[in-house]
């Protein structure tokens, strides 16, 4: 049967690709677009989907809150995250606030269609590197990386803070008042026990937080 697909993603042009893709494989019946995280809460609410995808870095809300607002309105909704972003970056934070699965925009098709087929069926999707990042999580047990004990929040601005992004670049991405991201450095400067934004930069390429080439995006 072919489903009802929400796809959330602020690139018009990957949206339509994907849209484009999923009906030609008939997987889909219907794509619905959406650029922007309300909009995506939105039509979700108003079309109930059933599957959502849904991109992390969203140009109004994070990815990862549509996410936990999405399964809180719609428990039975599979979520599955669609991002540019390496698993060992975000996987565990969206399988626990939720997420099916989380794909890589980098998939083939045929791994992609696999993947929306799995959790619409019920089912979590695992990639192989999910899959290390998972066993990574585990196998550290109580002993918690420091990276690990910040809120998504303070993770996302940890990361924008170690690519070079000022207060008001974040503020502005992120739909916040500088004072309101200023607070969340102050918060995970403690929380990590760092001293400032070169031992916070140091932290993050040491381990591997952000990816190294500024092409990639979302």
């Amino acid at each position: 049967m072919a489903l009802r697909i929400l796809l959330a993603d602020d690139h018009a042009i990957v949206r339509r690709g994907v849209a484009q893709l999923l009906i030609e494989r008939e997987l889909a019946s219907e794509v619905i677009e959406a650029g922007t995280g309300v909009q995506a809460l939105a039509l979700a609410a108003r079309h109930a989907p059933d599957v959502a995808m849904l991109d992390i870095s969203l140009p109004d809300v994070n990815g990862l809150d549509v996410l936990k607002r999405l399964k809180r309105d719609m428990p039975r909704l599979p979520v599955l995250m669609f991002s540019m972003h390496r698993e060992d970056q975000y996987a565990v934070r969206a399988l626990k606030a939720g997420a099916a699965g989380y794909l890589s925009k980098t998939a083939d098709p045929a791994l992609m269609i696999g993947a929306i087929q799995q959790v619409a069926a019920g089912r979590k999707y695992v990639s192989p590197e999910m899959a290390e990042a998972l066993a990574n999580y585990v196998s550290l047990g109580s002993e918690c990386m420091p990276h690990e004990q910040l809120s998504d929040r303070e993770f996302q601005t940890l990361c924008m803070l170690a690519s070079g992004k000022r207060l008001t670049d974040i503020a502005r991405a992120l739909s916040l008042s500088v004072k309101t991201v200023s607070v969340y450095r102050a918060r995970l400067l403690d929380k990590m026990q760092l001293a400032n934004n070169a031992e916070l930069t140091f932290y993050v390429m040491s381990h591997r937080l952000i990816d190294m080439n500024p092409a990639i995006a979302g």
